[in-house]
C-alpha cells in the first residue's frame, strides 16, 4: 500500500511538472532546449540522470559486479572521470558558442550546418531514430518487468502506466518539463543510492567485514578462468565512458546550458553524482558476492539482470524499499524522455523542417514535436511489450552504432578546422559498419569490445579521407569558430 502510494505521489507530481513547463515553451528552441536557458544544477542533472538508467542498477551493477568482483568498480571511475567531468570540461564550452554560431539544435543539423553537407543531416537522421528509439524501449521493458514484480500488476499495465506518465509530461512541457523532473529525480537517485549501499553493508556487518567477504568469495564463485579479461574490461570502461561523448541525448544538454560560466560548476556537480550514483550502483553489484554463491538461474542460464531485484526484495525494508523503485523509475523516465525527445527530433527538425518544409510555422514545429513525442512513446511501448527479434538486435548494436557514427566526425568538427564533409562521412560509415559486423563476427557478449572499436577507428579515417579532400569554405569556418 505504501509503494503505491507514493508511486501516485510521485507520478501526479510528474504531471503537474508537466503543465506547469507548457506555459514556458512556446517556440521549437524551448521544446527542444528549453529556449537555452537552463541553469547549472538542472544541467548537470539533466547529464547525469540521463547517463544513468536502470539498466545501470539492475542490468550492470548484477552482471559485473558478479562476473568482475571489485575491478567493476573501474566502470564507475570511468563513467565519473570520463564520462562525466571530462566531457563538460573538454566539449560543454565550444559545443555551446559553435551551436549557437551555426545556428543548430540537433547532432543532425551541426554536422549539416559545420560541413555543408546537403545529406549528412538526412543520414544522421535516420542512424538516431532506427537505434535510439529501440534503446529507450529496453529501458520501458525492464523498468515494466521490475514494476511487475514490486506492485503486483502485470507487465502490460506496468508499461502502460510508464508510457501514460513519461508521454504526458513530456508532450506537455518538452526539456524545460525533463530538466525540471531530473532534478527532482535526481536527488531520489542519489538518496536512494545512499541508503541502498548503507542498509547492505549494514547487512554485511560492516564496511571492513563486507570487503573482506567480498574478496574472499569472489575467487571461490568466479574462478580464474572464467573472471572476463582486462581486455573486456577496459574495453566496456571505454565504451559506458567517451562514448557519451559522441551520443546526441548527452551532448544536447551542452547546447542548452543559460551561460558559459556555469560550466565549471555544472561540471563538479555533474561530477559528483555520478560518483555517488555509479559507485553505489557497481559497490551493491560487488555485494552480490556476499548474499549468494552462485547466480539465480532462469530456465537452466544464469539471470544476472535478476540478482540485485532479489537482494533489494529480501533484505531491504518496506519503506526503503519504496524509495529504490522510485530511484529506478527515477532514472529510468529521465533516460526515457531524453531519448524519445530526441527521436522525434530526428523526424520534426532533422528531416521534415531539414528536408521537406524548411519554411514551416513555429507553431507547427512545436505542434509537430508534441505529436511526433507522443507516437514514439507509443511506438515505445509496442516495441517493449511484443519484443520483435529485429528490435532485440538493435537493442543491442544501439550504443556501439551511434557512438562509432558520431563521436568522431563530431569531436574533429569541434577542435579541427581541416576536417571535411568526406571525411565524416567516411568515419560514419566505418564506425556504423565495424559496429555491426564486429557485432555479429565476435558475439553479444563481447559488444563492449566491438563498440569501443566502432569508436576508434573513426578517429584515424576521419583524417586521411579529410587530408585528401577539399577544406570547408572559408566563410563556414568563420561563422563556426567565432569567439570558440
Amino acid at each position: 500500500m505504501l509503494a503505491k502510494a507514493a508511486l501516485f505521489v510521485f507520478l501526479v507530481g510528474m504531471v503537474v511538472i508537466g503543465w506547469v513547463s507548457m506555459k514556458k515553451t512556446s517556440t521549437l528552441g524551448d521544446f527542444f532546449l528549453g529556449g537555452r536557458k537552463i541553469g547549472p544544477w538542472f544541467s548537470a542533472f539533466a547529464y547525469g540522470t540521463t547517463y544513468f538508467s536502470a539498466v545501470v542498477f539492475i542490468g550492470f551493477a548484477g552482471k559485473f559486479g558478479w562476473a568482475m568482483g571489485f575491478n567493476c568498480l573501474w566502470i564507475a571511475f570511468g563513467n565519473t572521470v570520463i564520462g562525466s567531468l571530462l566531457a563538460w570540461l573538454v566539449l560543454a564550452k565550444r559545443t555551446r558558442r559553435m551551436t549557437q554560431n551555426l545556428d543548430v539544435m540537433t547532432m543532425p543539423e551541426f554536422l549539416h550546418e559545420r560541413f555543408e553537407g546537403k545529406f549528412v543531416k538526412m543520414i544522421s537522421a535516420v542512424i538516431i531514430f532506427v537505434f535510439l528509439l529501440p534503446y529507450s524501449a529496453s529501458v520501458f521493458k525492464g523498468l515494466g518487468h521490475l514494476f511487475e514484480a514490486t506492485f503486483t500488476i502485470s507487465y502490460d499495465m506496468a508499461l502502460l502506466l510508464m508510457i501514460l506518465i513519461t508521454g504526458v509530461y513530456l508532450v506537455m512541457g518538452g526539456y524545460f518539463a525533463i530538466t525540471l523532473t531530473d532534478f527532482i529525480q535526481g536527488m531520489i537517485m542519489l538518496v536512494g543510492a545512499v541508503l541502498m549501499v548503507g542498509v547492505f553493508v549494514g547487512k554485511g556487518g560492516g564496511l571492513s567485514t563486507v570487503i573482506a567477504t567480498i574478496a574472499q568469495n569472489y575467487p571461490q564463485h568466479v574462478p580464474v578462468d572464467k573472471q572476463p579479461s582486462l581486455l573486456l574490461l577496459g574495453a566496456l570502461v571505454f565504451m559506458t565512458s567517451f562514448g557519451v561523448w559522441g551520443m546526441p541525448q548527452m551532448v544536447q544538454k551542452f547546447y542548452a546550458i543559460k551561460d558559459e560560466k556555469f560550466i565549471n560548476k555544472a561540471a563538479v556537480v555533474t561530477t559528483l553524482f555520478a560518483l555517488i550514483i555509479t559507485g553505489a550502483a557497481y559497490f551493491t553489484g560487488t555485494m552480490t558476492h556476499l548474499f549468494y554463491d552462485k547466480p539465480i538461474l532462469l530456465n537452466g542460464k544464469p539471470a544476472f539482470d535478476q540478482l540485485i531485484p532479489a537482494m533489494l526484495t529480501t533484505y531491504l525494508p518496506a519503506p526503503l524499499l519504496v524509495v529504490i523503485l522510485l530511484l529506478v523509475l527515477s532514472a529510468s523516465m529521465s533516460t526515457l524522455s531524453s531519448l524519445v525527445l530526441l527521436s522525434a527530433s530526428a523526424i520534426a527538425i532533422d528531416l521534415y523542417k531539414g528536408h521537406v518544409n524548411p519554411k514551416i510555422s513555429k507553431e507547427d514545429s512545436v505542434f509537430m514535436m508534441r505529436f511526433l513525442s507522443a507516437v514514439f512513446v507509443v511506438i515505445s511501448y509496442f516495441i517493449a511489450r511484443f519484443q520483435f527479434g529485429i528490435i532485440v538486435t538493435l537493442m543491442s548494436l544501439s550504443w556501439g552504432v551511434v557512438a562509432g557514427a558520431f563521436m568522431a566526425p563530431f569531436l574533429y568538427g569541434l577542435y579541427w578546422k581541416r576536417t571535411t564533409l568526406p571525411g565524416i562521412k567516411s568515419g560514419m560509415f566505418a564506425g556504423v559498419f565495424l559496429a555491426i559486423w564486429l557485432f555479429f563476427k565476435l558475439g553479444p557478449e563481447k559488444a563492449p569490445l566491438s563498440a569501443s572499436i566502432a569508436m576508434i577507428v573513426p578517429f584515424a579515417v576521419v583524417p586521411v579521407v579529410s587530408l585528401m579532400t577539399k577544406p570547408p569554405s572559408a566563410k563556414t569556418l568563420t561563422k563556426a569558430f567565432d569567439k570558440v
